[in-house]
This record gives structure tokens, sequence and C-alpha cells, in this order.
């Protein structure tokens, strides 16, 4: 990976490739507002640029003098910006050729083109953000439900890292009392400090777990889940899709073996992002297409978070038992479709046969239970209902990791208290939990952890 000098002037364009109203060209670094200036002629001249202030004017080729386009400039001075350091935005019209001509001249003046993530990186390194923040900007950026987006901000204002400061805080409190008599080895604890000492790993703990049971839940809002919609040939697969979708997108038949590729699609569950996934009827076949079909919707059901597994009004076949029992139970929600054809005790009788397996009953043609299977999904993978869901959570495995290890070392560090261990060595218990707390913030992440997060950041944020 290519290192650059964090001191360099960096630029890039900050909004989407294509026609637009406005195109933005951020530039950051010590020559900012120099490099800027040297394209830039304002309707009124000023002998000074005053910093959160917009300035109307002309884009103009420091060769042949001609004008570009006309624009808005706008100057952060350092401290005051994203990056704490000096930046500029260029707003011009939206137009490729535009915003690739400005790039040119800024990297003929000196400015260098910004790597993926690296104005965000900046405000990381420049202390303005901690790493959970810096996170957090990306999730917003592909926030793909309102539930998504608001974790995220949450996440961005410093939840998160105002709960690991208070984590941090209390292992610094155990830490200097525990010290106080590393630097007195004839004295033994006394049991008040004792007291004190195992009562702010506990408080540690407790926060760290209320963090780390949010985890699953984070992770299913952050990144979506994958649910594939599997069965025998129609019963009412596509359907539900389409159900689902309130839309027409897959091609409903009463020809067996109509779907044959896998149809996926995004919809929003009370905020959980749900890719839906339409496959092909589980059935033997000799049509190579159809076979093909198959086989590809057994690869969807083995990667599949939650799998909505449907039958009708015929029940169970003995293939249905069979695909079922390959699926994990806590994966997978029977959905007998096709009830208006069925008595109560017929749609008892089916759901008595698979022991143990969520089902649901509903009618796609009468629209008959499309919201309480809604409901059951959500139920199945979430343990708080949107209203009650914690404000701070974990979404990323590396936090996951990091505070599951963290406990590790402070759970060594109280049995270490009760079987009277050299202090010396539950100060390194604790040390390296602070460490792994650190790991989460980005106080002691290593330098390859740090590049790839930010290498997953788009140009110019």
């Amino acid at each position: 990976m290519k290192v650059y000098d964090h001191e360099d002037t960096i630029a890039a364009i900050s909004t989407p490739a294509g026609e637009g109203g406005i195109g933005i060209i951020r530039i950051s670094g010590p020559r900012s507002l120099s490099a800027a200036l040297n394209l830039f002629k304002p309707k009124n001249i000023k002998s000074t640029y005053e910093s959160h202030r917009l300035y109307l004017g002309e884009l103009i080729n420091p060769a042949d003098k001609t004008v570009i386009d006309e624009c808005l400039l706008t100057y952060m001075k350092s401290p005051n910006s994203f990056t704490k350091e000096d930046v500029v935005e260029i707003h011009c019209h939206g137009g490729t050729v535009v915003l690739q001509s400005v790039m040119e001249f800024l990297l003929r003046a000196g400015v260098r083109d910004a790597s993926p993530g690296e104005f965000t990186k900046r405000a990381f390194l420049n202390g303005r953000i901690d790493l959970s923040q810096a996170e957090a900007v990306i999730d917003i950026i592909r926030a793909k439900t309102d539930r998504s987006l608001r974790v995220a901000q949450i996440q961005l204002k410093g939840g998160l890292k105002e709960a690991l400061g208070t984590v941090r805080d209390h292992l610094v409190e155990a830490l200097s009392l525990l010290e106080a008599y590393i630097d007195f080895p004839e004295e033994d604890i006394d049991p008040a400090s004792f007291r004190s000492i195992d009562e702010a790993i506990e408080k540690a703990l407790i926060i760290g777990n209320k963090l780390l049971i949010t985890y699953e839940e984070g992770r299913i809002i952050r990144e979506g889940i994958h649910v594939v919609i599997a069965g025998r040939p129609n019963v009412g697969k596509s359907s539900l899709l389409n159900t689902l979708l309130r839309e027409k997108r897959a091609i409903v038949t009463s020809l067996p073996g109509t779907t044959r590729d896998i149809i996926e699609e995004v919809i929003n569950i009370k905020g959980i992002p749900v890719n839906l996934i339409d496959t092909a009827g589980i059935r033997d076949t000799v049509d190579i297409i159809e076979e093909e079909g198959i086989r590809r919707t057994r690869e969807k059901l083995e990667q599949a978070d939650l799998v909505l597994y449907m039958v009708d009004e015929e029940g169970l076949h003995e293939s249905d038992k069979d695909s079922l029992k390959v699926l994990k139970s806590d994966r997978k929600i029977l959905v007998i479709n096709k009830t208006d054809l069925l008595t109560s005790g017929e749609i008892d009788k089916i759901k008595t046969s698979t022991p143990g397996i969520i089902s649901v009953s509903l009618s796609i043609s009468n629209k008959e239970g499309i919201d309480t299977l809604k409901d059951v999904l959500y139920e199945t993978l979430m343990h708080h209902s949107s209203d009650t869901s914690p404000d701070v959570i974990i979404s990323r495995k590396r936090h996951k990791v990091a505070l599951e290890e963290a406990e590790v070392f402070l759970q060594a560090a109280r049995q270490g208290l009760v079987e009277n261990s050299p202090y010396e060595l539950i100060s390194i218990d604790i040390k390296d939990a602070l460490g792994k707390i650190g790991e989460v913030a980005g106080d002691t992440t290593p330098e390859h952890i740090l590049n790839k997060i930010f290498s997953d950041f788009c140009i110019g944020k």
C-alpha cells in the first residue's frame, strides 16, 4: 500500500459521478486556500477570506484565463473544520468535464488526489473523532433504512465513544488503586481498596456486556439480512415476493418451474434491511436450466440468515420434510399458504407435523397474514422492538472481538484478586483490557487495520 504524507494538501470530487445540479470538490491541507485561489476569481475582490463564508466567483483556467464555470467557494480555517485542517470546498455545476478540469488544475498546482476515506482518516488522526465515529460516517452513507441511519448517527455523535470512555474510567480507577500497592509491595491490599478495585472492574464488565449483547441486532440493522423464500414449485414463492415488494417483480404462472433463476430485492421490515431472495422450486427435474436453478437455490439456502419455507394446501411432502431437516431450527419459518382452501383443523395438522418450527398461516390471494409474517420474521431475529432498542449498540465484528477479549482479561484480573496473585500480573490484565478498549476507539489499533477500515470509504469522504 502506498504511504502518503499527511502533511500533503489533498483534493477529491465529493459528489457522485455523472451529471448533477451541483458538483463539490473538497480540498484539505495547509495549501488548500492558496491552491483554490489559483483558480478562483471572486465577484467582489477581498483582501482576506473569512472562515465559514461563501464567496461567489468564477473558476479560471490559469493558463489562458478563460472561464471554466461560475461557482461558490467556502473556506474553513483550521481547526474548525471536519479534518481540523484548512479546508476549501468549491461548489460548481455537476458536470464531469467541469469537475475533472478543476481537479486537473489543482493537481498541477501541487495538490494530490485523496485516497479513499482520507478526509475522515485525517479527522481521526487529528483527534476530531475517534475510530468508532469514523466508522459511523461510512455507515451513514450506506444506511439502508431510517433505523440503520439513526443508529449510525448516535455513534457519530459519540454514543459508543462515551460508553467506552466510561469503561476506560473505571479501569483507570482500578489500575491507579492497584499500582499504589505495587509501589509498596510490603503492604497487602486493605479490604476497602480490594472492594473498590473489584467493583470498578465489575462496572466495566457490566457496560461491556451490555454492548456485547447488542452485536447481533446491531449487525442486522447495519448490514441487513438475507431471507430466502424456498419450497416446492407453485406453492406461492414468487407471489409472496411480489406481495412483500408491493410490485410484480417475479413472473407468476400456474406452470411449475416458472422461476428458474434467483431474484433478489431489498425491503424494509421495521427498520431492518431485508434482502428477499426468490428461488426455483425444489423438485426432481430433467430440465438442465431448471436443474441449475435448483442447484443455486440450495446454495442460497446454505448462505441464508433466515429461510421462509413455503407449503400450500397439500401440506408437507416427503421432499419438504427432507429440505426442512437440513436447515437449522433457528433459521427457518414454515409459511403455510393458501389457507383459504383449508380448515383450521387442517392447518393445525400441518403445524403439528413440524414440531419445534415456527409457522405462519397466510393466504396471499386474499392478502391475509402478511403483516403477521412480517411480525414473526422480525421477532425471530430481534430481541428488542424498534421502540425499545438500546440507543448505543455495536454492529461491527471487530468491536465484538475486542470487547470479548477485554472481558477475558478483566475476568482474569478479578480471579487474580480472589487468589491473591501478584499485583503486577493483575495490573497487566487490566492494561491488556484497556488496550482492547483502545482498539475499538482507535487508540491502539494497528496501522493495517486502520488502512483496511478507511479503504472501504468512498473517494472524497
